[in-house]
């Protein structure tokens, strides 16, 4: 089978690939464009996507498939309409599970920046401005026995709440979109009602239509004004011109980004902010994760080739 990668992965994924099938790998780290993703669906048997890369309605309804499976190397798929692919008879499958960790390990990372205010005092020791200890210099906000409001409790949410209560000694609070029963951890009736009550607003929700501007003023307004907010879902879940308008009226006290709403487009108001932490998407990025998506991935493509169920189907 034809197979096309659409962004180099990591060398042990892509020598499987070669031994599995006739791979063409694009040769820029661009996303893919809507042209190229409607010349791919016609071309291809299967194509490995990845963030960012334009699989929508238009470009997949624009060509005449010989493509009958994306592969998509991520957790995430809003890059792609899974309706229109369906549509064609193009199937779609997700890399869940192997993300979850990192993912986790960077919303708290963001988190312990933010509250211990670390990306300004990096900063200010770079800039050679730091003229030694104070006892009230640079108070942050103690992390550990505080309420950590989740929005979206899923694989991820659960790992940060678990991260959170057993490291922390945090108090877990969540938001969902259906009821569920997690140890430790009590549901709020609507994000607002979170949002007032929590000392860290983290989003762990998917991306999508269904979630676009989930998180915005009436969010930010309910917030308490210690608080922090922290994104590590899509950027398009947060109004982000909603954020950057309320950290500038100081409704609340900071916010740890890794995902923006048009990335990698990010807002000239929030780089110029002290109290914001910006990581540039670093969510699943280490070697072992990388290589444990793209093998999920291959996983699927395999399954496909050899006429049997799909493993991880959108």
């Amino acid at each position: 089978m034809k197979l096309l990668i659409s962004r180099m992965l990591p060398d042990a994924v892509m020598d499987k690939a070669r031994a599995e099938f006739d791979v063409t790998l694009r040769d820029t780290s661009d996303p893919m464009s809507e042209a190229e993703v409607t010349e791919a669906i016609g071309a291809y048997d299967v194509i490995l996507p990845t963030l960012g890369d334009r699989f929508t309605a238009v470009a997949i309804s624009s060509s005449t498939p010989r493509a009958k499976l994306l592969a998509n190397f991520g957790v995430g798929y809003n890059h792609i309409d899974v309706d229109a692919a369906r549509a064609q008879g193009i199937a779609v499958t997700n890399t869940p599970g192997a993300v979850t960790d990192a993912t986790a390990d960077i919303a708290m990372t963001l988190m312990l920046m933010t509250a211990r205010r670390a990306g300004e005092g990096e900063r200010l020791v770079r800039a050679g401005q730091w003229t030694g200890w104070q006892p009230t210099q640079m108070l942050g906000l103690h992390l550990t026995g505080k309420t950590v409001g989740i929005i979206g409790m899923g694989r991820i949410g659960q790992a940060i709440a678990n991260r959170c209560r057993h490291g922390f000694g945090c108090k877990i609070i969540f938001a969902n979109r259906s009821r569920k029963e997690i140890e430790g951890a009590t549901q709020c009736d609507s994000i607002e009602d979170l949002a007032r009550k929590a000392d860290v607003v983290v989003a762990a929700t998917p991306g999508g239509p269904e979630t676009r501007h989930l998180i915005g003023k009436s969010v930010f307004d309910a917030m308490q004004r210690h608080a922090i907010f922290v994104n590590i879902s899509r950027g398009d879940v947060v109004d982000e011109a909603a954020l950057v308008s309320a950290l500038q009226s100081g409704a609340f006290g900071g916010a740890g980004l890794d995902v923006y709403e048009h990335e990698p487009k990010v807002p000239e108001a929030l780089k110029a902010m002290e109290n914001v932490t910006l990581l540039p998407h670093l969510g699943t990025n280490t070697l072992e994760v990388r290589t444990s998506m793209g093998m999920m991935a291959l996983d699927n493509l395999i399954a496909f080739a050899a006429g049997k169920d799909l493993p991880n189907p959108v």
